[in-house]
């Protein structure tokens, strides 16, 4: 059985993942660019979603690959940063074949975070295509930073700076699985005001500090911690597995990491939410059926909640004065 070495999706072999961050602006991008195509499917269970090529992910529609997927901040203006991975690809001669012609696959799904206090006067055009481009540019197989990075830079909770989470898992047959998440949620990812994390029961070593459960989740504790009434919500995320699975059990693996999604924030798939994953396999490993697709379904909820502790935990506020803070500067 191989061994998970940095708990990030990075440790899923064929692929890379970049990331362009503008603390001015408070927002960012992140690329999970694959090396070669990759069978794609993703759910949005979100009452508010923003996303580019998202239908095609469903399991009915023609197309079965991916190059590439995008999370951005910048709610509909983000939707421009699928073109400058787009761009990209399209130097690189990567492309679903049309005649002639290549035209990149990019799924992108968005989070609102125009209202956290940077400076979102950029003129005529929108920065989104550039920081695009330039995630794609940076897109890297070894370690990347978490929290306040990417997809994640903007991203607020209910109560503490939102971010960029990842982790992964490897199955009983070997396959490894990991979670990428930009958690932006308009509920809250810990008990009550803190410092515990409602995900906690999954956690692994050290990887959100190690607190355990409270020994206790009284009434006042469940009770409902939202941002108001203000669109400024969304996670979004992927899942990807090494183990060679069908468009129809990628549908279903995203599904999964949905529940990841609802164990780790409280409450979550809000009307004001976006929440969306996607799923995706690199086909790098075989699968032996059906037993394989359970255990990664399983997988799936749990490094899906793991990345979303992960996020907050490794987060730090915005340089603004009166930013949300992070979690971290209350607890530490």
């Amino acid at each position: 059985m191989p061994n998970r070495l940095l708990n990030l999706l990075t440790d899923i072999d064929g692929l890379s993942v970049g990331h362009a961050t503008d603390l001015a602006l408070g927002s960012g991008v992140t690329v999970i660019l694959f090396d070669e195509p990759a069978t794609a499917s993703g759910t949005v269970l979100g009452g508010a979603p923003g996303g580019r090529d998202v239908t095609l992910l469903d399991p009915s529609m023609t197309v079965q690959q991916v190059d590439a997927f995008v999370l951005s901040g910048g709610s509909a203006f983000g939707l421009d940063a699928a073109g400058g991975v787009q761009s990209g690809l399209r130097a690189a001669g990567r492309g679903f074949a049309v005649g002639s012609v290549r035209v990149p696959i990019v799924p992108q799904a968005i989070l609102m975070d125009l209202l956290n206090g940077g400076d979102k006067d950029w003129g005529l055009h929108a920065p989104y295509r550039d920081l695009g481009y330039e995630a794609f540019q940076k897109a890297d197989k070894g370690a990347f930073p978490l929290g306040t990075v990417g997809a994640g830079t903007g991203a607020t909770t209910a109560n503490f700076k939102g971010g960029l989470g990842s982790a992964s898992a490897v199955s009983s047959a070997g396959h490894t699985i990991a979670a990428l998440v930009a958690v932006n949620a308009m509920g809250s990812v810990v008990v009550g005001d803190g410092p515990h994390f409602w995900a906690a029961p999954f956690e692994e070593g050290q990887e959100f500090g190690d607190l355990g459960q409270p020994s206790h989740v009284r009434v006042e504790d469940r009770a409902m911690r939202i941002k108001g009434l203000r669109l400024t919500a969304t996670t979004i995320g992927a899942v990807v597995t090494d183990c060679t699975l069908s468009k129809a059990e990628l549908y279903r693996l995203s599904l999964s990491a949905h529940d990841g999604l609802a164990r780790a924030v409280l409450p979550t798939h809000l009307p004001s939410d976006g929440d969306t994953i996607f799923s995706a396999s690199t086909g790098k490993r075989d699968s032996n059926g059906a037993a394989d697709l359970m255990e990664l379904c399983h997988l799936a909820t749990l490094v899906t909640a793991r990345a979303i502790a992960r996020g907050v935990y490794e987060a730090v506020a915005l340089p603004y004065a009166d930013a949300q803070p992070a979690w971290r500067d209350r607890w530490g």
